[in-house]
């Protein structure tokens, strides 16, 4: 009997980086994409709107509960999201898509909800990185799983790229995140550099920078470009159209941070992103990568 595959919407929010574009393996486009609605849907429920804490914690936790609902072959046709659901279920029992990764991935929503909220930010590095373990490694896992990839090596090295992308966009979006009350930049390393969330405030809303916080942002640009390049070899190792795929995205990746320091580290106030004539150097740069 023919199983027909349920249309997964297309993917209609700007990213800078591909998403089941022309180089994904056409088998692959229409999974990638699911996971994509799945995980673009919770992050609008979690921070879209003008939403009050609890509303959004509330639909977090009902749509948790449809993912599970999903997982176990539930009608999900007439359940909230069901054009998110129908798809996913379907590639969550036709690949055997790990479910836990897409319940880390809500994790991580359920805890911007709540930072948010408190206007809290990370103590630390290691509490950070435990944050992006379940808000940017699963997807890397997920595709991974995709394209039957399971050594141990290969998904460190997708955690260290994950990871990085996510320090990266944070690095990016300072001049969006530090108005909504989130705080990326660690209290160590701003208490090692002497910078005070006043500081990052009047950097946003007026516009100047100063030593601290471009020595702060420095630092931590080092930080998500060392991580980058200790995961590269897996772009290199990955075969086909999906190898020179994630050899786009960590050059995206590489090339943002490029550009805050070209724009001298004002990102507090400018958001750099990828432009059309950027695309040319992503190439060259994917062409010429090498172990």
């Amino acid at each position: 009997m023919h199983t027909e595959i349920p249309p997964s919407n297309p993917v209609g929010h700007y990213e800078n980086f591909p998403v089941a574009s022309w180089l994904c393996p056409a088998q692959l486009r229409a999974p990638i994409t699911a996971i994509y609605h799945f995980a673009r849907t919770a992050d609008d429920l979690a921070d879209e709107g003008n939403a009050s804490t609890e509303t959004r914690l509330e639909q977090l936790h009902e749509y948790r509960d449809c993912l599970y609902q999903a997982s176990r072959g539930s009608d999900m046709s007439k359940l909230p999201w069901a054009k998110i659901f129908v798809p996913l279920q379907f590639h969550l029992q036709q690949s055997k898509l790990p479910v836990e990764h897409l319940d880390d991935l809500l994790s991580a929503f359920v805890q911007d909800v709540h930072k948010t909220a408190l206007s809290e930010g990370y103590a630390n590095r290691q509490e950070l990185l435990a944050y992006c373990r379940q808000s940017a490694n699963p997807v890397g896992r997920l595709l991974l799983h995709l394209y039957q990839i399971n050594d141990e090596n290969s998904l460190k090295q997708s955690d260290a790229i994950c990871t990085s992308l996510q320090l990266i966009n944070f690095w990016q979006d300072l001049s969006i995140d530090i108005p909504r009350k989130r705080w990326y930049l660690t209290e160590e390393d701003c208490s090692r550099h002497h910078v005070s969330p006043k500081m990052q405030q009047d950097a946003v809303t007026s516009g100047r920078s100063n030593s601290q916080l471009t020595a702060l942002l420095q630092d931590n640009i080092h930080w998500a470009r060392n991580l980058m390049h200790e995961g590269l070899p897996l772009a290199l190792r990955m075969p086909g159209r999906a190898g020179w795929e994630l050899r786009l995205v960590v050059q995206g990746g590489l090339h943002i941070l490029r550009k805050i320091e070209n724009m001298q580290y004002q990102s507090f106030h400018k958001r750099p992103h990828i432009q059309k004539l950027d695309y040319l150097t992503l190439f060259m740069r994917a062409l010429s990568m090498k172990k």
